[in-house]
């Protein structure tokens, strides 16, 4: 029988990360940083400070595998941290040429020649890139088996992983969380119940036409899912069904990306598909994000101009955000790295487009979703940790913690 719950001091406390296939190493410096700052202010090590868990895409995996070790916060982001500091892409999906002839430049042939190849064609291939690598990673990295566990001894309140159902157009909230916690629904998004599974975080992950979309069990039968940041309109909805009133939502690109400079009088040339790609990704992961942010604001600034009457009658309640975003572009981050990736992968963006010789930051947009190597993703946990560091008043005042002014220690890779 399983001790009872224990009263956590952040149980309204979320932790909101968004997607963004590589990008989201940027979230595991932010967590290096908050595990730092923690400890420099003297506060007792040990569980997480958030109770509430919700992230998309790679930032699923990364949720989950916090939750997983809830109860050990510092040691667990060390150990996620490990991972994201040695990767490369092979752990992620197949790059030997077999593989990449066998699924990406067959994808691209069927693309450009599918016309007239119909009749012949007996195999759809279902993606540019194979990702059974990653399910093997998961295993490993992500011991889903201890999250009902946490959340019954009260170190965890829920996790929630999203995803898009190519069946049904909907986008779905996956979550696991006490049996007080109701489902809820909306326009074409609504809630599941149940054990969150590595299926789940395959499907959370599956970055559209990128990796394959996997099966899951809804209502009484299959569907394909898809990265959750489709259809994604509210980022923050899950968490805030969940319970939570203050949330730490850490993104994976500026609130705002400049337009890049250009001479004028000077006509630019056509877009190549990887550039077009690239904006297409940016769109699904990136913009729903500050758009619900927004929304937050908008009604916290009605909510003050309410009496306390009238709020205690309203269905609505005020949420306190801090929001962690890169301070620098992550496309121009991935285009200096190109060169990093697999000559297989680099082959096959070249056939989209991509330079490799970092000359342009459009060039990195696609690419820094699939730069799972250790360059790339050491040089986006060092961003994370310096612009966390940099608000580090602001982190202290979120949690509560007293900030005595001590030295922050901070890994180096």
């Amino acid at each position: 029988m399983a001790p009872p719950a224990a009263a956590s001091p952040h149980a309204d406390t979320a932790l909101v990360l968004t997607g963004g296939g590589a990008r989201a190493a940027y979230q595991v410096g932010v967590l290096q940083a908050i595990a730092a700052v923690r400890a420099a202010c003297g506060e007792r090590r040990g569980p997480a400070p958030f109770a509430i868990l919700t992230g998309t895409s790679a930032g699923a995996i990364n949720a989950a595998a916090l939750a997983c070790g809830a109860d050990q916060f510092d040691h667990t982001v060390r150990r996620i941290a490990r991972v994201w500091a040695s990767f490369h892409a092979g752990q992620i999906y197949h790059a030997d040429w077999l593989n990449v002839m066998r699924q990406g430049a067959r994808w691209l042939t069927l693309l450009s020649l599918g016309w007239a190849l119909t009749r012949w064609r007996r195999t759809h291939p279902h993606s540019l890139l194979n990702n059974a690598p990653l399910a093997q990673l998961l295993t490993q990295l992500v011991p889903l088996q201890r999250v009902p566990h946490l959340i019954r001894t009260g170190h965890l309140r829920a996790l929630a992983v999203t995803a898009s159902s190519y069946n049904s157009g909907q986008h779905v909230a996956f979550f696991d969380a006490g049996d007080a916690q109701r489902p809820w629904a909306h326009s074409l998004r609504k809630s599941a119940r149940g054990p969150i599974t590595h299926t789940h975080l395959l499907a959370s992950s599956a970055i559209p036409l990128v990796f394959p979309a996997a099966p899951l069990s809804i209502d009484g039968h299959m569907e394909y899912f898809g990265d959750g940041s489709m259809r994604q309109t509210a980022p923050l909805a899950p968490a805030i069904h969940l319970g939570a009133q203050r949330l730490m939502v850490v993104g994976t690109s500026r609130s705002y990306e400049p337009p890049p400079p250009c001479a004028a009088g000077t006509r630019q040339p056509y877009p190549p598909l990887a550039v077009v790609a690239g904006h297409a990704l940016s769109n699904i992961f990136l913009d729903a994000l500050a758009t619900d942010i927004e929304h937050v604001g908008h009604v916290n600034r009605i909510l003050s101009l309410l009496t306390p009457e009238e709020r205690s009658r309203s269905p609505l309640r005020p949420l306190e955000l801090l929001v962690l975003v890169p301070s620098q572009s992550l496309d121009e981050v991935a285009a200096r790295h190109v060169c990093d990736l697999p000559r297989t992968i680099r082959a096959l963006l070249s056939a989209l487009g991509v330079q490799a010789d970092g000359r342009d930051g459009s060039d990195g947009a696609l690419a820094s979703y699939l730069l799972f190597e250790r360059g790339y993703t050491r040089a986006l946990m060092a961003l994370g940790r310096s612009d966390t560091l940099a608000r580090r008043s602001e982190i202290c005042a979120f949690f509560g913690w007293h900030d005595r002014g001590n030295p922050v220690r901070l890994p180096c890779y």
